[in-house]
């Protein structure tokens, strides 16, 4: 029988001491990305999909928190800094990428191109959608670049998936398995190309309200999947 070897006690305390201080120096480096929704529900389930489908080695390098307000526009915007400062001020640590999620809808368009021009400003990322975030969906699947209005987005993604959910498919604009759906029914590479080609369709104008349909969530995700 093999001769155990008794580590004392005080080397076991140290290696615990050790392992504690590296974790904890592990954690103060990570990035931290804070990413703040106007939607509560349909674009925080979308993102906390895409963030737990990314390498375990980036969850530990990068904190990605995902926060949805029930905010618009300018407000949102509000909000996503008073996170931001309250994050900062609580944990003494720096948020090193803010960024918000809106859509168009019905606000005026005076509201939704003083809220992206104010981020360009202040450096807090923007991945807007006009006229919702559902184009993003749908870019996943092929090419738009004719005007449509929101009332449009719930058939055409029911189209889109039906051909391998079935005809009983039903889009719920609330729904946790979007993220999943589209993983495995459409393609991310398609939707990022789609998303670049819309946004080049309007060059350097900054007349975003008349952008439609256009979003920059492809920006957004891009960054997270780049991310090492």
């Amino acid at each position: 029988m093999a001769r155990k070897i008794k580590i004392p006690n005080e080397r076991l305390k140290r290696f615990a001491r050790e392992e504690q201080k590296r974790k904890k120096n592990i954690r103060n480096k990570r990035k931290y990305y804070l990413i703040v929704c106007e939607g509560e529900a349909t674009e925080p389930n979308y993102f906390e999909g895409l963030k737990q489908d990314l390498p375990k080695g980036v969850l530990t390098a990068y904190q990605i928190d995902i926060a949805g307000t029930g905010r618009n526009t300018q407000s949102l915007v509000d909000e996503a800094l008073r996170l931001k400062e309250a994050y900062e001020k609580s944990t003494t640590r720096q948020v090193d990428k803010l960024w918000v999620v809106f859509d168009k809808d019905s606000f005026s368009p005076q509201d939704f191109n003083a809220a992206i021009q104010r981020c360009g400003n202040t450096d807090i990322g923007c991945a807007w959608s006009n006229e919702a975030f559902e184009l993003w969906y749908l870019l996943h699947f092929q090419y738009y670049e004719n005007a449509m209005s929101r009332r449009d987005f719930k058939g055409l993604i029911e189209n889109s998936l039906k051909p391998v959910l079935g005809e009983t498919f039903r889009y719920e604009k609330n729904s946790e398995q979007m993220y999943a759906l589209l993983k495995e029914h459409g393609s991310q590479e398609d939707a990022i190309r789609n998303g670049k080609r819309l946004s080049s369709k309007y060059g350097q104008r900054q007349d975003y309200a008349n952008h439609n349909p256009c979003t920059e969530v492809w920006v957004l995700v891009e960054e997270l999947m780049k991310l090492k």
